[in-house]
């Protein structure tokens, strides 16, 4: 490693490219070189031929130190939000339980299958509160993401999140005291915490992951030598999903820190298990110290929205609502057309950008079908909670299974990465983007139809019939293992994996330059929608309507992927990444793009094709 870039991050070129290199690795890609030279970018990369493109093996490209800082800066973020999370709805749902120790937990002399609980609200209370959180967490990511590119940037924006929720989580362990619990004062504080972490938290997702992959010096197909002396393609689609793959393994990681709060929450008391994760908070900061002055940072877009948002207005008004997805939808727009076409008004975007519009809008059309697998990925609201709660659990909090769904992403997460998907590189076989999102729509419709089949077995066997979830009957449960959840829980988990970790590249790559951190958020919204319908049926969410919580979405999901796979098939073949700078940046915005201040190094001369 030099200059904190991996060695082999670039490639080798001429001396004569050396000296034209500038001190930055992020730059426009203009090909150089002459008759005697390789073909290079301006960065040193070397361009491949045809020939190339179509015999060399992919590879993805290595990463410079910062962006895993980043991945674990992530960690500390979604360990602390899923470290709480885990315990919210029984926190809500269940009363303190009996004869347990005041501080939510149980004692030995509980009842045998006891849950923890705290605030006794009830299942439909505490389906609307936590849906009400994560529908905040991930629909405020919209303004999150505006802000960061329109006014301040995605680090200082990542910033400011982390503090908010720094807060929060202070309020959070004051509201578990088992006194505020015992006198019944305690909703007031846990209400403020839990939104002040969705609005911490909104500030800070959609701005992260793009973040990590603007540390990426890989924006174009180049050639570059292994150790053995062959030659391979450096993939940037192979390189985003390589290093979003580490992302979202180290989420998963984060959000397995659910076991021990689960437990903390079972038997010591809530104020413990919002304690622990609060302490992996603050590692946040020093993690942002850290990694401060080594961070390539892209600075806030101007006009790039309200340009986004004209073409648009502009495009529907000359073809009309008729005209949308027909050919030629977004040509009558560009300004060259219409300049061809007598139009003398001076816009502020090219062709270009309204080509980046064309693919974001073709983005933003794939999102509208991912609250389908979100919905299948646990059922409706607190359905599967109610469903872990009605079954025999031998001690084991019936939320800590929930934990498999993380645990189920880190197992499948280095099979991906290391075996699957480079075996199939190396076979020349193409997984684009929406054959993997297929089929994970596909598992998760799987896992949810596994769940409704239990969830009737559940009713078949229970004391109470069909209404096991609030059962007072002794034993109280059915005499089902709680185990039989594990096999939903971690199938479903899998389809995140070629789902969400696919939704991170193409927010990113499809997504005009000053637009990313917009447009990720718009991918998280889409959670906000699943949530807000989960809102929309609590009532529904009890007994004994429950089956009908996971085979619906179920049945959903699998009419969904073929409809899915049929609309959006062509975008396998687009190219993954735009190249940047394409076009000028907006008049309110410097033209000196100072991304990174660090030397190009590492490169010697060899021989190479030239185009």
């Amino acid at each position: 490693m030099k200059d904190g870039i991996m060695d082999d991050t670039f490639t080798s070129a001429p001396s004569q490219v050396v000296a034209g290199l500038d001190d930055k690795h992020h730059v426009p890609l203009h090909p150089t070189g002459g008759e005697s030279s390789p073909a290079t970018y301006e960065n040193g990369h070397v361009i491949p031929t045809e020939e190339e493109m179509a015999t060399l093996p992919r590879i993805a490209g290595k990463m410079p130190w910062t962006a895993y800082l980043l991945c674990g800066v992530e960690f500390a973020e979604r360990a602390s939000y899923y470290g709480c999370k885990q315990v919210f709805k029984n926190f809500i749902r269940g009363p303190l339980p009996k004869n347990g120790n005041g501080a939510g937990a149980v004692t030995s002399r509980s009842p045998a299958n006891a849950s923890a609980g705290a605030l006794g609200k009830g299942t439909v209370i505490a389906s609307a509160m936590t849906d009400a959180f994560t529908f905040l967490a991930y629909a405020l990511p919209i303004f999150g993401g505006w802000l960061a590119d329109k006014h301040l940037g995605r680090f200082k924006t990542i910033c400011i999140g982390v503090a908010v929720c720094g807060v929060a989580h202070v309020i959070m362990i004051i509201a578990a005291v088992p006194k505020l619990i015992q006198n019944g004062t305690a909703i007031g504080p846990f209400a403020l915490s839990l939104y002040m972490l969705a609005v911490g938290a909104a500030l800070f997702k959609p701005n992260i992951a793009p973040t990590v992959l603007d540390q990426s010096p890989h924006r174009k197909h180049h050639v570059v030598v292994r150790k053995d002396g062959s030659k391979a393609i450096v993939d940037p689609e192979a390189t985003s999903e390589s290093i979003m793959l580490w992302f979202y393994l180290l989420i998963n990681i984060g959000a397995f820190i659910g076991v021990a709060t689960a437990y903390l929450a079972k038997f010591v008391g809530f104020w413990a298990a919002y304690l622990v994760p609060g302490i992996i908070y603050f590692m946040l900061p020093v993690f942002l110290l850290w990694v401060n002055k080594a961070l390539v940072k892209k600075p806030p877009g101007g006009t790039a929205l309200e340009d986004f948002v004209y073409v648009n207005y502009l495009a529907l008004r000359k073809a009309g609502i008729r005209g949308i997805g027909r050919k030629g939808y977004w040509d009558r727009v560009k300004p060259s057309v219409l300049a061809a076409a007598g139009d003398t008004k001076v816009y502020r975007f090219d062709d270009r950008f309204v080509e980046d519009v064309r693919r974001t809008m073709a983005a933003c059309a794939i999102f509208l079908f991912f609250p389908i697998q979100q919905i299948n990925d646990g059922g409706l609201g607190a359905a599967a909670n109610a469903q872990s709660a009605s079954l025999t659990n031998n001690g084991v909090p019936n939320d800590v299974l929930d934990n498999l769904n993380p645990l189920a992403i880190i197992v499948l997460i280095p099979i991906m990465n290391h075996l699957v998907y480079p075996g199939l590189r190396k076979m020349g076989i193409r997984f684009g983007p929406i054959s993997r999102m297929t089929f994970g729509f596909l598992i998760a419709s799987i896992g949810a139809s596994s769940y409704a089949v239990i969830q009737y077995k559940i009713y078949e066997t229970s004391p109470c019939g069909y209404a096991a979830s609030t059962c007072e009957i002794e034993p109280l449960v059915s005499p089902l293992s709680l185990w039989l959840y594990a096999i939903p829980t971690a199938v479903t988990a899998c389809s995140e994996v070629f789902i969400n970790v696919t939704a991170y590249g193409l927010a990113y790559s499809r997504a005009p330059e000053h637009m990313k951190g917009f447009v990720m958020s718009l991918s998280l919204f889409m959670t906000a929608i699943s949530t807000a319908i989960s809102l929309a049926t609590a009532e529904a969410i009890q007994d004994p309507y429950l089956i009908w919580c996971f085979a619906a979405p179920s049945v959903i999901g699998f009419v969904a992927a073929p409809i899915f796979y049929f609309l959006f098939r062509h975008l396998d073949n687009e190219d993954f990444f735009l190249e940047e700078d394409a076009h000028p940046p907006s008049s309110d915005v410097e033209s000196e793009r100072n991304y990174d201040d660090k030397k190009v190094t590492g490169v010697t001369e060899t021989p190479a094709s030239k185009v």
